[in-house]
């Protein structure tokens, strides 16, 4: 139980007011992102389907145990938020241009609030990186595509 809640506090401590989290919809959306199994593209992902590609952490309370093959990243976002519609773009691009390299998922915290709830999402944009092999990171706010490559080739590539 211990790496999770130094996951999940290290979160909270890593998450700034990048936009605010509420529960309200605009009924916006951005059609950046596509649920598709091919290469190069921003997933958007349920809570089966996050439990099955990420982390099920029904199954490994208090273990961190990424369930993926390739390192990733995942956006917890909402269709009404203006820092994530700022940065939907650039992980779209970081999809494409690491499709053989890393996987994007995308989850919108207004649909999944349990998944938001687990690791404590309080603003949005909130950035997950997962390495295929350790720790994940958390970190808040529309990063520039410059600390995404940055992160990506140091962090989750080890480059």
């Amino acid at each position: 139980m211990g790496g999770l809640k130094s996951l999940l506090l290290a979160g909270a401590v890593l998450l700034t007011a990048a936009c605010g989290f509420t529960t309200a919809k605009s009924g916006e959306n951005e059609g950046n992102s596509k649920k598709s199994a091919k290469g190069g593209e921003v997933l958007v992902l349920n809570k089966a389907e996050f439990l099955a590609k990420v982390f099920n952490y029904e199954k490994n309370r208090g273990n961190w145990v990424y369930e993926g093959s390739k390192p990733c990243i995942v956006d917890f976002y909402a269709d009404w938020c203006p820092p994530c519609k700022k940065i939907a773009p650039v992980m779209k691009e970081l999809a494409a241009e690491y499709k053989d390299d890393i996987v994007i998922y995308k989850i919108n915290v207004d649909e999944e609030e349990e998944l938001a709830a687990v690791f404590g999402i309080k603003s949005i944009p909130s950035l997950l990186f997962i390495p295929a092999k350790g720790q994940p990171q958390m970190a808040a706010g529309a990063l520039p595509k410059e600390e995404f490559v940055r992160q990506i080739n140091a962090f989750l590539l080890g480059k």
